[in-house]
């Protein structure tokens, strides 16, 4: 997205959506992967009915740099991840 472009497209802000749950699925711990999951479907729900062009841009150039922050996030948590599964995730 360019900034003369104004806000983002449809496809775009779909985009973004599909590689927050890609980074949230990186996570090894339950925890911090169901939270990521419910803080990003939270988050764009929020941001749903905006209309101004401007508070768009602003959203989507917010949940850029926080994509950053989880993508860098999921990558130091998975050098230093517990190996022990969460009670929630052991199957019987």
């Amino acid at each position: 997205m360019s900034i003369a472009a104004g806000a983002p497209s449809r496809a775009e802000v779909l985009t973004l959506f599909r590689s927050f749950l890609r980074v949230a699925r990186k996570f090894t711990d339950y925890n911090i992967r169901e939270y990521t999951k419910r803080r990003t479907i939270d988050a764009f729900r929020q941001n749903r009915n905006l209309t101004d062009p401007s508070a768009i841009s602003a959203a989507f150039s917010d949940g850029k740099a926080q994509f950053e922050v989880a993508n860098r996030q999921a990558v130091v948590y998975s050098l230093y991840a517990p190996k022990l599964k969460s009670v929630m995730e052991v199957h019987k």
